[in-house]
């Protein structure tokens, strides 16, 4: 899979539904628009809240009060994947070997 969003309808701690949909990191309130289609449920507002963690964290989530229509879940994560972006975590010993 290329980059992507990952949308996942949440019922407490479990995943109801989900998809992905590919996009770059910037494109993902389209991408997000095309999820909703495909999962078969309204798109939720974007607030300024919701920009701001996509830029910090790369992901954002939506409560109920976000949709205009009742929804049948607790929450809808959005997440941004990028299979060739390797977490790399630096060993804080590396420079004294």
């Amino acid at each position: 899979m290329a980059a992507g969003i990952w949308v996942r309808l949440m019922h407490k701690t479990r995943i109801e539904k989900d998809t992905t949909v590919e996009c770059s990191h910037n494109d993902w309130q389209e991408a997000l628009e095309t999820a909703c289609r495909q999962l078969d449920v309204s798109r939720p507002m974007i607030l300024a809240k919701h920009i701001r963690d996509w830029e910090q964290f790369s992901q954002a989530r939506f409560l109920k009060e976000h949709f205009v229509e009742d929804i049948p879940f607790d929450r809808m994560e959005v997440e941004f994947i990028d299979p060739d972006q390797k977490k790399k975590k630096q060993n804080p010993y590396a420079s004294f070997q």
